[in-house]
């Protein structure tokens, strides 16, 4: 791999990422707790809490996907070490998901169940499909190639919706293989978007390039938004903040129309402003960081806290607003905690434990495995 450019992002974590994740992390959780800790008889506000929260939370989770691959692949010292980290991490995501299934949702026969597309085998599969893309990033042909592909294959599935919805139904149990709770195809084409687009951050020259870089990124988002809401006033949109207007599938939400500005703008007006707060202005936000840093610990535990414990165990249902705020509130506070033990506990692990474990491990290895 050839060096990134003199003024590229360094080696470090970029914090205002974290802290973006962070804040996906807590609109995920925040799109939980309405569905497992309340029912339909808060009506219209949980309705719209529920689907304000998926647009903000989901979209954003995979964008920084992408757009992180890129600064990955940059520290890296060579391809084929990148392409091992992304295979590596790619995969470990997906036998996450799959270890929810079994752990958290498993519905019989589990044998069948286990093997239900989610939200973490897409990123998983995702990482696998951008590190390579990532190594493609420096020829401008592909680069463009990548956004082409992206909004093909969006376009082929809403051609193809109709279809789909057909072969759903037809096959209930093999759809939620491939087309279940945020599945590959489509989410994978906003995922290239990050990925286009975190290549052209990384080779931003010099801090004040990436900051104008931003400061573009916010006034195309707030386009959007523009977009959004002067098309939902001219066309006098009845069910602005509705499921009814996007796309169903499997019971599983896809942006379509106008709601794909709403999310793309969010988005763009989110990492800028982040940029701004936190690389700029460096507003203290370690908490939000912790969130960030840990979010695929923390995204995975909470489910045993939010679904399993209050709602399956002890069979709460907070359908009071104070009450349920209150609960929210104490939720994250005990998600910061949990992060930093777990932070604290990686450390400890490196500087520890990792090395003498791995040499027993080959020891192991060497005694058990044939000549």
């Amino acid at each position: 791999m050839s060096p990134p450019p003199p003024g590229a992002p360094k080696k470090e974590r970029l914090l205002f990422l974290d802290a973006l994740r962070g804040l996906a992390l807590i609109l995920m959780v925040l799109n939980h707790t309405p569905r497992w800790w309340q029912d339909g008889s808060m009506k219209w506000p949980r309705y719209y809490l529920i689907y304000v929260t998926l647009t903000l939370a989901a979209p954003m989770f995979l964008f920084l996907v992408g757009f992180c691959v890129p600064l990955s692949t940059s520290k890296s010292e060579s391809a084929g070490a990148a392409l091992g980290k992304g295979v590596i991490r790619g995969f470990k995501l997906i036998v996450a998901g799959l270890l929810l299934n079994l752990l958290v949702f498993p519905d019989p026969p589990i044998w069948k169940t286990v093997w239900n597309n989610g939200v973490l085998q897409t990123i998983g599969f995702s990482i696998l499909i951008a590190t390579p893309g990532a190594l493609l990033l420096r020829s401008r042909a592909a680069q463009w190639g990548l956004l082409a592909l992206a909004t093909l294959g969006y376009l082929v599935f809403w051609w193809t919706f109709p279809q789909l919805t057909l072969w759903v139904q037809v096959h209930p149990q093999s759809s939620k293989i491939l087309f279940f709770e945020f599945p590959p195809w489509p989410w994978l084409t906003l995922v290239l978007v990050g990925l286009v687009l975190g290549g052209w951050w990384v080779q931003q020259p010099d801090r004040e390039a990436r900051a104008r870089y931003m400061w573009a990124m916010a006034a195309a988002g707030i386009l959007c938004l523009l977009w959004f809401f002067g098309w939902d006033w001219w066309a006098q949109t009845a069910k602005r903040w509705m499921f009814t207007r996007d796309f169903s599938l499997n019971n599983h939400w896809t942006p379509r129309g106008a709601t794909l500005a709403w999310v793309m703008g969010m988005v763009f007006c989110q990492l800028a402003l982040f940029y701004w707060l936190i690389e700029i202005v460096r507003l203290p936000v370690r908490w939000l960081v912790i969130l960030g840093q840990t979010a695929l610990f923390l995204y995975f535990t909470h489910h045993f806290i939010v679904l399993t414990l209050i709602n399956e165990r002890l069979g709460i249902r907070l359908n009071n607003w104070p009450r349920f705020v209150l609960a929210n509130l104490l939720l994250l506070v005990l998600l910061v905690w949990m992060g930093w033990a777990w932070l604290a506990l990686k450390r400890v692990y490196r500087e520890h434990w990792k090395e003498p474990l791995r040499g027993k491990v080959w020891r192991w290895l060497i005694v058990f495995l044939p000549a």
